[in-house]
């Protein structure tokens, strides 16, 4: 991404760009060097003990509800299964717009730049990710879940139109969420083999997508002006609001076996998973507001979906 001179500082622009590039090499070896193949990796046949859980009790959407106290065992098992099914495939939804955004930004760049490389290898890696997501939802629950119609038409819209600090900022707010929910189950014994082995693949790459968002982000944001600043900010909140948002569809509830309205009620008034969903965006906060994207009103966003 290149940094448009507005008050006329040069050197400021090669400073940033410099410093882009620095950190995108060192990306690019630390991909060559670590990333991981779950196609290979894991053994997609092996049966699933059915004891075991497709995510941290504690992540689930009604853990704490009193749905929650009069499921079975069996019942919240497969609840779980259902819900990172369900994250995982609109996991796949938000990486194509990530894809379609960074292929976009990199459309008549420098292809010597080490910016360049990183993004590429990105989008290879989020290819791969969609694949494991893809291929680790269908033995989960055997559902493919997609957004909202409508949701679903406005990603297509936010791609087609966005770049820069709302673009990345919005994969960045995704990105965060996922992490912080992925993390939680990698070293949890309760929950099935193979989805801690796709959650700490997925972890340790996207660590690096996440820190290059953080670099296109501050590049993008250091000429903005108030106007677009504010802009940008609700503009990214409303973004990430309605990604996050979409992650457990509905459906997965029905599909679970349970009463899809009942349960969607007492998701949304579960003060635990609300209480997690703070406590995960933490990070990402602290950093929005670093580089001028929190403002009153996207604040105001973030709280309405317990982001804030």
């Amino acid at each position: 991404m290149s940094v448009e001179v507005v008050d006329g500082s040069a050197s400021q622009v090669s400073t940033l760009d410099r410093g882009t590039d620095e950190v995108s090499a060192r990306l690019v070896d630390s991909s060559a060097r670590l990333s991981r193949n779950a196609l290979v990796e894991i053994d997609w046949d092996a049966p699933m003990d059915p004891t075991l859980y497709g995510c941290s009790p504690e992540w689930s959407t009604l853990y704490g509800t009193s749905y929650w106290a009069e499921m079975t065992e069996e019942q919240r098992v497969r609840l779980t299964r259902h819900e990172t099914a369900s994250v995982m495939s609109i996991g796949i939804w938000f990486e194509m717009l990530l894809q379609q955004l960074v292929l976009r930004d990199q459309y008549l760049a420098d292809r010597h730049r080490p910016e360049y490389w990183f993004a590429m290898t990105e989008i290879a890696d989020e290819c791969r990710h969609s694949l494991m997501f893809a291929k680790a939802s269908q033995k989960l629950a055997g559902t493919s879940y997609v957004p909202h119609p409508r949701i679903g038409k406005g990603g297509k819209f936010f791609a087609a139109t966005t770049g820069g600090e709302i673009a990345y900022g919005g994969i960045l707010a995704a990105e965060e969420i996922l992490d912080v929910f992925q993390r939680g189950c990698t070293s949890d014994e309760r929950v099935l083999p193979f989805v801690r082995t796709v959650n700490e693949i997925h972890v340790l790459e996207e660590s690096r997508h996440m820190r290059f968002a953080r670099e296109q982000i501050r590049e993008s944001m250091a000429d903005v002006g108030p106007v677009r600043r504010h802009a940008s900010a609700y503009y990214t909140a409303v973004a990430a609001s309605f990604i996050f948002t979409s992650f457990v569809r509905p459906q997965a509830y029905a599909d679970a076996g349970l009463d899809k309205y009942r349960a969607v009620s007492e998701m949304r008034r579960n003060h635990h998973f609300q209480a997690m969903v703070r406590t995960s965006c933490s990070h990402l906060m602290s950093f929005l507001d670093e580089v001028g994207l929190l403002t009153p009103a996207a604040a105001s966003v973030y709280r309405k979906v317990h982001m804030l």
